[in-house]
């Protein structure tokens, strides 16, 4: 009797965690698109977990030399909420009007991407909207945005080869470097089309900043095995049509501030929702009931 009633509450206890998540689900539904607390909540492209074969980010080294970082398996245990489209120039002025954002130099038309934007000037937004919405947000890992961008994410290895002379490990990368297209002018939000997830604009002229930090490691010669690393947080991941690390501070590298290769022609964000926790999910049943 006692094995009978603690199986009711088992079972009633799932129904009910089921209902909650989808009610969440709901709410969230409901809001991405729409208006809530006076700001427009931003279309979400939403990711079922899943595992994808990624380059590592970070600088890698093999007997002191430099060394391709190695591709690993990346498992995505969660969901991943992630804006359809960047930030644009009428939304970060938002932010700027309310006085949580700091103005850039950017000036372009509201229809466009917002460029010129630091790591700690997408940090602020992050925070700004998910004040006024009531629904978290935040950069996504470079791990999230590789998943999200699909078969847009560049992985830029290079052949491994030993050699004593760093010269020509440089001239290897100069010339990737060199066979880079050259960036488009600033377009309208859509001028990249759509990615098979349903990203708009992914590796356009627009590079978007990541939350992960520049890390350093040594590879084990003989089992290829990453030490534990070094980590500068005051250097972020930025993804785009190549990968690259940018100190957290800058908006535009042309002026420097991009520590490896060559510089973005536009720094821009897109967030990613946080998933919500039990307790705002209970919050969101109780709403659908109203």
């Amino acid at each position: 009797m006692v094995l009978a009633l603690k199986l009711k509450i088992a079972v009633a206890a799932a129904a009910l965690a089921g209902a909650v998540a989808f009610a969440a689900a709901a709410v969230i539904a409901q809001l991405a698109g729409g208006s809530h607390g006076g700001v427009a909540v931003p279309e979400m492209v939403e990711l079922a977990p899943g595992s994808f074969a990624h380059r590592a980010a970070g600088d890698f080294s093999r007997n002191g030399k430099p060394a391709n970082a190695p591709v690993v398996t990346v498992r995505i245990d969660r969901p991943v909420s992630i804006m359809a489209r960047q930030v644009t120039a009428a939304q970060y002025r938002r932010c700027v009007d309310d006085g949580a954002c700091a103005a850039t130099a950017d000036d372009a038309a509201a229809d466009r991407a917002a460029v010129n934007i630091s790591w700690r000037d997408a940090v602020a937004y992050a925070g700004w909207l998910s004040r006024r919405t009531g629904i978290r947000f935040r950069l996504p890992t470079d791990e999230e945005w590789a998943y999200a961008a699909g078969s847009r994410f560049h992985d830029e290895g290079w052949p491994d080869f030993e050699t004593d002379d760093p010269a020509q490990l440089w001239l290897f990368r100069y010339d990737a470097e060199a066979a880079r297209p050259v960036a488009k002018p600033l377009g309208p939000i859509g001028s990249f089309g759509v990615n098979e997830n349903g990203l708009v604009d992914v590796s356009g002229n627009v590079w978007e900043w990541t939350d992960t930090c520049f890390r350093r490691f040594a590879l084990d010669p003989a089992t290829g095995t990453a030490s534990a690393g070094t980590t500068n947080c005051g250097v972020r991941v930025v993804e785009g049509q190549h990968r690259t690390y940018v100190t957290d501070f800058i908006r535009d590298t042309r002026v420097g501030g991009c520590s490896v290769g060559t510089p973005p022609a536009n720094l821009g964000f897109r967030l990613v929702r946080e998933q919500p926790t039990r307790w705002e999910r209970l919050r969101a049943l109780a709403r659908l009931g109203d």
